[in-house]
């Protein structure tokens, strides 16, 4: 029985870049967090040590920051993308490519009612995702997003669930849901405006986390990822997950006080982890490669 070298990956993770354009005297700025990784004939540095194929993950961090140069970054699908296609293009061992790009939002700050040209706020620690998978000549899109922090003061019960000895946890016909929301979401091509449709699906998944009556942070989830494949045709999955970032009633009767679920403490960990795919089932099934929706 031999022993091989099964699927491998290399690459330069999480390259910091921040990108002013300066055209005007109004500047906008691009924030991200670039991770490259590269597939195809590696098996010689494995096994001897032979680097003669092997890009240097250096050079592939000082390829993020001239392509950036060369060309804005525009939309981070395109720059994902532009960088995957420069290694498999300019280096003969590389087959595959898979870029991650996490992007980081600012905004304006307002001066006089009026968002200022060069002067800007981080408002949250929400971010934009993409991981473009380049394996020959097909490209396949996952775009994202996470720490979206969200939160309904009503409209959501918890009851009816099974019981045993351990059970303390009371039923509840009005509780606090809140969560982060991690979703990633599957292109079924390419030919794609991303800003609209990262802007529209964002905007689907609040409004119908705001809408929906929830008996179940499971059903929020179904709900949310029923929205935006019923919108966008484009979309073949949602993967999400959904922490549960419980709220407990403070209980005030030691006080001769009365809490009619005004002062909850707010629990950090442990918390319940609710995570699941939704998804068309006209639709193939994602193969297990690259380009199947990262796990969690």
């Amino acid at each position: 029985m031999g022993i091989v070298m099964g699927p491998n990956q290399y690459g330069k993770s999480e390259c910091r870049i921040v990108t002013i354009n300066r055209d005007s005297s109004r500047h906008t700025i691009k924030d991200l967090n670039v991770s490259t990784a590269l597939r195809g004939d590696f098996d010689e540095t494995h096994y001897t040590g032979d680097n003669a194929k092997v890009l240097p993950t250096d050079t592939q961090k000082n390829t993020v920051y001239a392509l950036a140069k060369e060309q804005s970054v525009g939309e981070i699908e395109d720059f994902a993308t532009r960088l995957g296609r420069h290694f498999i293009d300019t280096q003969e061992p590389v087959k595959g490519a898979r870029i991650l790009v996490e992007e980081y939002a600012w905004e304006r700050i307002p001066v006089s009612g009026t968002g200022h040209d060069h002067s800007f706020a981080r408002s949250s620690d929400e971010k934009r995702t993409t991981a473009v998978t380049i394996d020959g000549s097909e490209t396949h899109v996952v775009s994202g997003l996470k720490d979206l922090v969200v939160l309904k003061s009503t409209g959501s019960e918890f009851w009816g669930y099974p019981k045993d000895r351990f059970t303390t946890l009371a039923e509840t016909d009005d509780r606090i849901l809140a969560t982060a929301v991690t979703a990633r979401w599957r292109y079924l091509h390419t030919d794609v405006d991303w800003a609209k449709s990262f802007e529209s699906v964002r905007e689907t998944m609040l409004e119908t986390f705001a809408t929906t009556h929830s008996y179940a942070l499971q059903q929020s989830l179904y709900e949310m990822g029923k929205a935006v494949l019923e919108k966008h045709p484009e979309v073949a999955e949602v993967r999400m997950s959904l922490p549960n970032k419980h709220h407990f009633l403070v209980d005030m009767q030691q006080f001769g006080l009365e809490n009619n679920n005004e002062v909850f403490f707010a629990a950090d960990r442990p918390y319940g982890l609710i995570e699941g795919t939704v998804s068309r089932d006209d639709v193939e099934e994602a193969p297990k490669a690259w380009y199947s929706l990262p796990e969690f």
